[in-house]
């Protein structure tokens, strides 16, 4: 039986008419915003795991209680995977270093995936977030434009990307070339 609601949704992405569940257009404008590429993906590809949350906690520069959208304020690798099962389409955005940020090019895509009729879209981006350069310890100055990243949910970034056939390695330093990525759940 057909979904009527992605049936006929008609999208208009930057000028070009997509129908129903073609997601096409996004990764068109994914590229277009900044990534290397994007790709739909099967969110049950996602893994997620209770060691990737604390190695985020204990393992980032930033330490644990420094950000607004770093461990603990961000939800646990069980309530991450309970909110990726409501979903049935992914988007994974590749960008590369001194490209683009994916956090930047994730919350630009949500508006537009938003935008185009997909009320649930929810994004992650990589990295601690970055937009303040100090962060208010009392509450977040900018919550419309924070997103936590996928390692700050559980999410397990290397096996979900690798699982999606694309690149990643560990970085053995700064001037390391790194792939890069940010996610979003749509429906």
């Amino acid at each position: 039986m057909p979904n009527l609601m992605y049936d006929t949704l008609k999208i208009m992405v930057w000028g070009r008419i997509y129908y129903g569940s073609d997601l096409s257009g996004f990764i068109n404008l994914a590229k277009q915003i900044g990534a290397v590429d994007a790709k739909i993906i099967d969110p049950g590809t996602i893994k997620t795991a209770a060691w990737v949350r604390m190695k985020c906690s204990f393992g980032c520069k930033y330490g644990p209680r420094r950000r607004h959208c770093c461990p603990p304020n961000t939800p646990t690798h069980k309530e991450t995977q309970e909110m990726i099962d409501c979903y049935k389409r992914a988007l994974l955005v590749h960008c590369k270093a001194n490209w683009n940020d994916p956090s930047e090019v994730v919350l630009k895509l949500e508006r537009e995936i938003f935008l185009a009729g997909y009320y649930k879209v929810t994004g992650f981006g990589a990295g601690p977030c970055m937009i303040c350069k100090t962060c208010n310890p009392e509450k977040c100055a900018q919550p419309k434009n924070a997103r936590p990243s996928m390692e700050a949910c559980g999410i397990d970034v290397f096996e979900t990307v690798r699982t999606n056939g694309w690149p990643i390695t560990v970085l053995k330093d700064f001037e390391s070339d790194g792939n890069y990525y940010g996610l979003l759940l749509i429906d």
